[in-house]
């Protein structure tokens, strides 16, 4: 495919050009492209084209860009499918994913109103908070603050959270059967803080999850906030039309 001048733009058209070669298997995922200054020579077009297509295919989610080094093809993004209760590493493991989990802070505090608020307790009282980094495929995926209720955070602090999941260590270890959860999920810019953690600029998108678990019983008993790279992660959802009865059209 010749990139000529005409009617569509030519960065456009290389986009569409290495778009192609990506999704066909001429880069594999984790190869480095050419660089700007070979991509230009060989496609006869500027640099800022080839920037252009570059930065419109990073976009896309297609090819991520280290510093110093160039851009390289991205690896097919993780998913998770929210229609079954599961916890990260429970999720991730039968589709053939390593993950791993490191310890940011585990600590004892004064619930927060919204945390009290979802975990239906007095503010103030205490609560288990833990932070920690999750690893997907030894690349940092996301960032958890977990709250839980004292009498049932206070035991995780004996247990293994670097490889285990907290819903798994509930269950096994607690015998409390759990339930259901309500997730809130929308799409915000990066802090300082969790761009560092996550290797992405401040300011770039990530997914934030709002996640309430209950027990069995019905009891509230993990409120979470979960930040994500969108570029790596996502969630799936499969939902099926209810057919009450046929309306009768209007005239």
């Amino acid at each position: 495919m010749a990139i000529e001048n005409g009617p569509v733009p030519m960065h456009s058209q290389l986009r569409q050009l290495l778009r192609s070669e990506i999704l066909g298997g001429v880069f594999a995922p984790l190869d480095k492209l050419p660089s700007e200054a070979e991509l230009s020579a060989r496609h006869q077009v500027s640099r800022i084209t080839v920037r252009h297509a570059l930065g419109d295919l990073q976009s896309e989610g297609l090819i991520f860009r280290v510093q110093g080094k160039g851009a390289y093809v991205s690896k097919p993004k993780a998913r998770q499918d929210i229609t079954t209760l599961k916890g990260f590493d429970e999720a991730m493991a039968p589709l053939g994913h390593t993950t791993r989990n490191e310890l940011l802070s585990f600590e004892q505090v004064p619930a927060p109103f919204d945390v009290a608020d979802k975990l239906g307790i007095e503010h103030d009282i205490t609560v288990c908070k833990i932070r920690r980094l999750r690893f997907l495929d030894n690349l940092p995926v996301s960032v958890d603050e977990s709250y839980l209720p004292i009498d049932v955070g206070s035991g995780l602090a004996a247990k293994d959270l670097a490889t285990r999941d907290i819903f798994l260590i509930i269950e096994n270890d607690f015998s409390i059967d759990l339930g259901r959860a309500q997730l809130a999920i929308e799409a915000v810019a990066a802090t300082r803080e969790t761009a560092a953690l996550l290797g992405v600029d401040e300011g770039a998108p990530v997914l934030r999850i709002e996640r309430l678990t209950f027990s069995a019983d019905g009891r509230p008993i993990d409120f979470e906030y979960l930040v994500y790279r969108s570029d790596r992660f996502r969630y799936e959802l499969s939902i099926q039309r209810r057919h009450p009865g046929k309306e009768t059209p209007h005239a």
